[in-house]
């Protein structure tokens, strides 16, 4: 951790600077947008179905992605890490609870509409449920193991942030990301993808695809692709090869992921958009009569 005062190494100020203000930017966005789809679903009668369970459940996910890239934002900007070793550890562990949780949710939506589209048959309460609990506690599972001695929490090379550690590359670190990145990211982009292409095969012959059947699929691969190569990269070569700006990339990248899945599943659904809309319109006139 980079000493009060002192700049860590491969950084000047300024980039520093733009560091922490990107991260707040996506922070502050993927906050915004989240937490209104949160509080539209909690408002609106409408929208609690065992569907849009998966997307309330797609949201609080991601927005403990954009909380844990707001306090990386402020460490960042302040120059230091200031909550010690134990609070990387946490930062670590929820950062990765959160994210698994919105890659393995975004799987289970895109089941979730093949079912509803394809089978005709309405999402029941106890699997839409049993797939949110699946999704988080397996997701708290994989996050949990990095503390208890299989992989290993540590900071980036910013030092104002916290994530696995892929500096070492020993036969820890490579078991257990193959092992993590089989079961939470290829898994699910397997699902999304397959998911995705049976709904489009089956409902462009009747001409009522509804719903964007591309996105999901590149928003996991290009929002998270990048992080896994670098991961890849880190059990075959030396990571330090590799300049401390460009090892930030993938964390920038992976930050804007909440903002796109906000904007595809909430704002891009013409259902929560109405919820949305009533909310602010029932904020609106409750001022407008107390005044």
């Amino acid at each position: 951790m980079a000493e009060p005062g002192t700049l860590p190494a491969g950084f000047g100020e300024i980039e520093v600077l733009a560091v922490g203000t990107v991260l707040l930017v996506e922070a502050l966005s993927g906050l915004s947008l989240n937490s209104l789809t949160i509080f539209s679903f909690c408002k609106t009668p409408e929208l609690r179905t065992p569907s849009h369970l998966l997307v309330l459940s797609l949201a609080l996910a991601d927005s403990g992605i954009s909380l844990n890239a707001l306090i990386a934002a402020t460490s960042s900007l302040l120059r230091r890490w200031p909550y010690g070793s134990g609070g990387c550890q946490a930062h670590g562990f929820q950062g990765f609870t959160t994210a698994l949780a919105s890659i393995c949710g975004s799987a289970a939506i895109a089941w979730g509409r093949y079912h509803h589209y394809c089978t005709r048959r309405p999402l029941a309460w106890s699997t839409a449920i049993s797939l949110v609990l699946f999704v988080w506690l397996s997701s708290a599972f994989w996050a949990a193991l990095p503390l208890l001695g299989w992989g290993h929490y540590d900071y980036e090379p910013l030092r104002t942030c916290c994530t696995l550690d892929y500096s070492r590359g020993d036969r820890n670190f490579t078991s257990f990301l193959f092992t993590m990145a089989f079961f939470n990211f290829l898994t699910p982009l397997f699902i999304t993808l397959t998911s995705y292409q049976l709904m489009e095969q089956k409902l462009r012959r009747s001409g009522h695809l509804q719903v964007n059947t591309t996105l999901p699929a590149r928003t996991l691969l290009l929002g998270w692709g990048p992080y896994a190569l670098l991961y890849l990269y880190a059990t075959i070569a030396d990571v330090t090869s590799i300049s401390p700006k460009l090892q930030m990339v993938p964390a920038l990248i992976a930050k804007t992921v909440p903002t796109i899945n906000a904007v595809n599943y909430a704002l891009g659904s013409e259902m929560v958009c109405r919820g949305i809309w009533q909310c602010l319109s029932l904020q609106r006139s409750k001022q407008d009569g107390a005044k």
